[in-house]
């Protein structure tokens, strides 16, 4: 069922917040574009962007139903897509402007498509683009789907039943917590659990100046994405705002803390890295927490995040771009937050424990995370696992290690190959990695740097 706006200004303000949302796609592109060699860096920003197509198509065809439709038996596991497909019976406008079907449409398909987006931090430099292509769609249907509407559906009347963990559990999750940070995060691990690690683990970042660009998009993006979840100009955007800003910005903090004691130095991709796991530890809580308790969100969130990424290195599992480090465990500590102190002086009025609050927040906050990402982690296993089988997942080592931006896209980030190479009509299709590469760069100008690993 569609929310209610209930004036212009209303609609107006989460329109501009759609864009910030939108901006969200080619910030995370960039994020980890800058992250990873220079060689994979077109690939992984086209895993990002692809996913807004996919997720459109499938959305107006199926998705919006089962995650905003009434839920199938009033069970709260799936709501019911029969009445929503296509969208088609939603294109009268009732000239008042309170009813934003559409947009609330429009505004759904983002919300999934950046979180299955942040799901290839885990497939990084080492997944078949047409595997991907196949294994985003399944996902959002099995994973993300059923997950939104625990969260996101709220039950109407006793025909119109949401999602369990909303209604019925009564978990306090204000923007996607659970249905994005830590659906994306634990899925990342999955995925990456199953295609292995990479053969040049340690490859470190190519550009971290695009890395640091691409962070503050996204900082910029988190204002629509918490101040669009308010439903309007009103009281409770400016607070979710307010705290959004003070959270990204301790975390940056937080993170700078534990670098400089673990490493010695603080670090630009340190830097930008806490302000992301801030902005995800707050978004559960923004409704929550007064300013100093969005302050302490950011800098714990951001902190413990700090501390797990010191012990990368030990860990065999490649989870390449950290989503679940930052997006997982970023989410938790958030949720986690919210149970030791949101105050009830803040819009949700919910009281954590610290401050007298009910003790059963305990356990309803941390079931609402183990069934996230006991689900998340279980599902995306066996999808990954069932299509490596059916299709393969992985890429050769041969093109692997030659870079997949030359052996898959046909192309290079920062290095143009003559028209006449490859195949009739130029480009580098066609061609075996070894010899793409080779292609590439016989075409380089002699003054040309060496290209960075």
């Amino acid at each position: 069922m569609e929310p209610i706006l209930a004036a212009n200004a209303d609609v107006a303000w989460m329109l501009a917040a759609f864009v910030f949302v939108l901006l969200m796609f080619p910030g995370l592109a960039f994020f980890y574009g800058g992250m990873v060699g220079s060689k994979n860096v077109l690939n992984i920003m086209s895993m990002v962007m692809s996913t807004l197509a996919i997720t459109a198509v499938l959305y107006v065809v199926i998705g919006y139903g089962l995650v905003s439709g009434p839920s199938v038996g009033g069970w709260g596991l799936i709501g019911n897509p029969t009445d929503f497909i296509g969208l088609t019976n939603w294109l009268t406008d009732d000239a008042s402007g309170a009813t934003q079907t559409l947009y609330f449409a429009a505004w759904f398909i983002l919300f999934a498509a950046i979180t299955i987006a942040i799901v290839a931090s885990g497939a990084a430099g080492r997944m078949k683009f047409s595997a991907w292509l196949v294994f985003a769609p399944i996902w959002l249907l099995v994973v993300y789907f059923p997950v939104a509407h625990w969260v996101f559906s709220a039950d109407v009347d006793d025909n119109y039943k949401g999602g369990f963990l909303l209604n019925k559990l009564e978990i306090v999750d204000y923007a996607g917590g659970t249905a994005v940070h830590m659906n994306s995060g634990v899925a990342a691990l999955a995925l990456a659990v199953v295609l292995g690690a990479r053969k040049r683990r340690m490859e470190r970042p190519h550009n971290l100046p695009m890395t640091m660009l691409g962070g503050g998009i996204l900082f910029f993006g988190w204002f629509g994405f918490n101040g669009s979840c308010a439903l309007g100009a009103n009281f409770l955007a400016q607070a979710v705002i307010l705290n959004t800003l003070l959270a990204g910005s301790a975390g940056m903090i937080g993170f700078a803390i534990i670098e400089r004691w673990r490493e010695g130095h603080v670090t630009s991709l340190g830097l930008i890295t806490g302000t992301v796991a801030g902005l995800v530890g707050i978004t559960p809580a923004a409704s929550s927490m007064a300013p100093l308790g969005a302050l302490c969100v950011g800098i714990f969130a951001a902190a413990v995040v700090a501390f797990l990424l010191s012990f990368k290195s030990r860990l065999k599992i490649d989870e390449t771009l950290d989503a679940f480090a930052v997006h997982g465990i970023g989410g938790i500590v958030g949720t986690i937050c919210i149970i030791l102190f949101a105050t009830e002086a803040a819009p949700a009025g919910v009281q954590g424990v610290l401050f007298g609050g009910p003790v059963d927040i305990v356990w309803r906050e941390l079931a609402g995370i183990a069934i996230t990402c006991t689900y998340s982690f279980v599902m995306t296993w066996l999808i990954a696992k069932g299509l490596d089988k059916l299709i393969g997942l992985r890429v050769d080592d041969e093109t692997e290690m030659v870079g997949l931006d030359t052996t898959l896209h046909a192309e290079t980030a920062y290095e143009i190959p003559s028209a006449s190479v490859g195949r009739p009509g130029g480009g580098l299709a066609g061609l075996s990695p070894s010899a793409a590469a080779e292609s590439v760069e016989k075409s380089m100008p002699a003054s040309a740097p060496p290209a960075q690993v």
